[in-house]
Parts: structure tokens; C-alpha cells; sequence
């Protein structure tokens, strides 16, 4: 049988932002590897097999598949609500271009992380940084540093839940099995 090959860790086969999960952020995760907790769980690996070693589910000619039907409905430890979206983002713009956006998230959330978690907010920021713009992460930043007193790590959050609210995003992940 085949191995699973994979190069890219910051955004997985199906259009997950691997590199912005809590899991990934901890180290805990290699992202969508062969043997990794997610590619041994995951539908679109033997997909992915099966059709060459695509890279990215776009560069299937059967894309989107029936292995997409209702994968926005429910989240793991990284939200799947943009899953689809992302993927067409990426196939749009090309991934190279969709990695400099992911690089700027990264870099916004190292910062929540660094300056701003408390110890037990890092699925919350990842979720934030995930879903929202680049511009709206960064006028949260922006208002964040001019914050004084010790823990600011309640006012961030709220302020990231304010500013999602206004595009119709909810800042919460989805419970429920995700394969």
C-alpha cells in the first residue's frame, strides 16, 4: 500500500488551516502527516491515494466530492465552519498566495498567544485568528496594546467576540464527532 505524502503543514489536504490549530500551535501535532492522529482519522487521505497523491482535494477532478457534504457542521479541535470556503480561497488565489495570508495568522497568533493568554486561551485564539480577517485581527491588536493593568486576557477575548459578532461570526467551536 501507499504511503501518505504530505508537504505543506500549514494547510491541510481538505482546507483545514492546520497551522492555526491549538494542537499544532502546542506541538502536539505534526499536522496532516503520514501516521498523524488526523491523517489515520481522516476520510481524504486514502482520497488523496487513490488519486495520485493530490496535494489538495481542488486538484482532484472529482472536487468537491461527497466527502465534503456537512464537513462545516461540526469541529474538532480546529474549527471546520471555513473548511470549504478556505479551499476555494486557496484554489482561487493559488496556494502560494493563500500561504502569506496563513503566515500573517500565524504571526497575529503568536502575538494573542504571547501577550494576551493567560495560560488556557490558546483554542480560543486559534479559533479567533482562524476565522476572522486579517484586517479585524489586527484592529483588535491595535486596541489591545493600548491596554493597561496586568491581566488583559478577558478584555481581548471580549474584544475579539465583539468584533467577530459584527460579520456574523460566532467564536465558539462546534461540539460533535467530526469524521
Amino acid at each position: 500500500m501507499k504511503k501518505f505524502k504530505r508537504v505543506d503543514k500549514l494547510f491541510s489536504l481538505c482546507g483545514l488551516n492546520c497551522s492555526l490549530c491549538p494542537s499544532f500551535v502546542r506541538g502536539n501535532c505534526q499536522g496532516c502527516q503520514q501516521g498523524s492522529h488526523c491523517a489515520l482519522m481522516c476520510p481524504f487521505v486514502p482520497c488523496s491515494i487513490e488519486h495520485g497523491d493530490i496535494a489538495y482535494c481542488f486538484e482532484c477532478e472529482e472536487y468537491p466530492c461527497n466527502h465534503y457534504d456537512g464537513v462545516d457542521k461540526k469541529d474538532s479541535l480546529i474549527s471546520h465552519l471555513n473548511q470549504f470556503k478556505d479551499m476555494q480561497k486557496a484554489k482561487s488565489i493559488g496556494i502560494d498566495e493563500y500561504h502569506k495570508e496563513q503566515l500573517l495568522k500565524i504571526d497575529i497568533l503568536n502575538e494573542f498567544l504571547e501577550k494576551y493568554d493567560n495560560g488556557h486561551r490558546d483554542v480560543f485564539f486559534c479559533l479567533a485568528v482562524n476565522l476572522m480577517d486579517v484586517d479585524d485581527l489586527n484592529i483588535v491588536l491595535n486596541q489591545a496594546s493600548k491596554l493597561r493593568g496586568n491581566d488583559k486576557s478577558d478584555v481581548v477575548k471580549q474584544m475579539l467576540i465583539d468584533s467577530a459578532s459584527k460579520r456574523g461570526i460566532v467564536l465558539k467551536l462546534r461540539k460533535g464527532d467530526w469524521w
